[in-house]
């Protein structure tokens, strides 16, 4: 069964594909820490740049190390997927809501 160049003999995948995506994430996330301590922009395009290192930082972990792409059968995980994305982004508009007006029930 040949699975392509990115799996082993076994099925396994192979270490640089892990090498790859742990690189990804060290480096996306020096940069958010980097752009969060220097302060060099306003807050505004700093929060835009966060959440766009953020969503590239979700697509790694997604597609390097959870293999969202491979499997048999249904695409079950990809319903799942997302489900588990809409009640998350829900999750945070509720907080920024909830952030932002908080002040008006008094």
């Amino acid at each position: 069964m040949e699975r392509g160049a990115q799996t082993t003999q076994h099925g396994h995948h192979s270490p640089t594909l892990y090498i790859v995506g742990y690189v990804l994430s060290l480096v996306l996330t020096a940069i958010s820490f980097v752009l969060a301590l220097t302060h060099a922009m306003s807050l505004g395009p700093t929060m835009w740049i966060l959440m766009i290192l953020a969503g590239l930082q979700i697509l790694v972990q997604l597609f390097f190390f959870m293999h969202v792409t491979e499997g048999d059968g249904p695409p079950y995980h990809s319903v799942t997927l997302l489900i588990g994305l809409i009640f998350t982004f829900a999750i945070c508009l509720m907080s920024i809501w909830i952030m932002t007006f908080h002040y008006q029930s008094y």
